[in-house]
């Protein structure tokens, strides 16, 4: 066997594993099942503002929305620094409330996809999980939710494990998306040499 074949070879049998996963995630990506659930929103819910409010705007505020949920009415204003919320009474910064008062707010929103959420929430150190094991958090600040459950940590490491970010280190992880691409180019390279010499 001539070298250029041994080295072909070799480098073949090194890129069978990450060929397989490549083709296996990509289609995957192609085909997505379970992305909906995985990465549906989830909003705070709203109703009709019950009183009237006199905002008075400022001028570092680029955005205002006001709210009505469960909890009663929110003022958001966006700066050159983001999201706030504040007082609609006095205009000051509006602090976090109670996990027992989160906990309502979010109640109030699952029943819009009761199947993924269920019914009954529990706090923890990052948020909140719910019975059917989706973890919820709530950013205060903008009054938005974002989800995530075990279908979406799945789908998250299948991206992770397509683009070779196999050990969670990204020098080493970038290092080894190198190496694959240019074990790929070598792979071109003495293939199309050997399919030459054949003529």
């Amino acid at each position: 066997m001539s070298l250029s074949r041994r080295i072909h070879r070799s480098i073949g049998w090194f890129l069978i594993v990450p060929f397989l996963v490549w083709a296996l995630t990509g289609l995957v990506f192609f085909i997505k099942p379970g992305y909906q659930g995985a990465f549906a929103s989830l909003s705070v819910k709203t109703y009709p503002v019950s009183q009237p409010i006199h905002i008075k705007p400022q001028a570092q505020w680029q955005e205002i929305k006001l709210l009505q949920t469960v909890l009663g009415l929110h003022l958001l204003v966006k700066t050159a620094e983001g999201w706030q919320q504040l007082n609609p009474a006095d205009m000051s910064v509006r602090a976090e409330p109670s996990n027992t008062e989160l906990e309502l707010l979010i109640l109030d929103a699952m029943p819009q996809d009761a199947g993924r959420y269920g019914k009954q929430l529990q706090a923890t150190a990052q948020g909140f999980i719910t019975e059917t094991g989706v973890q919820i958090q709530l950013d205060w600040a903008s009054l938005t939710l974002s989800q995530q459950g075990k279908d979406t940590e799945l789908i998250n490491n299948l991206y992770k494990a397509h683009y070779l970010q196999w050990t969670g280190q990204k020098t080493v992880d970038q290092l080894l998306g190198v190496v694959g691409l240019i074990a790929l180019m070598l792979t071109t390279v003495v293939g199309m040499r050997l399919l030459l010499r054949r003529r």
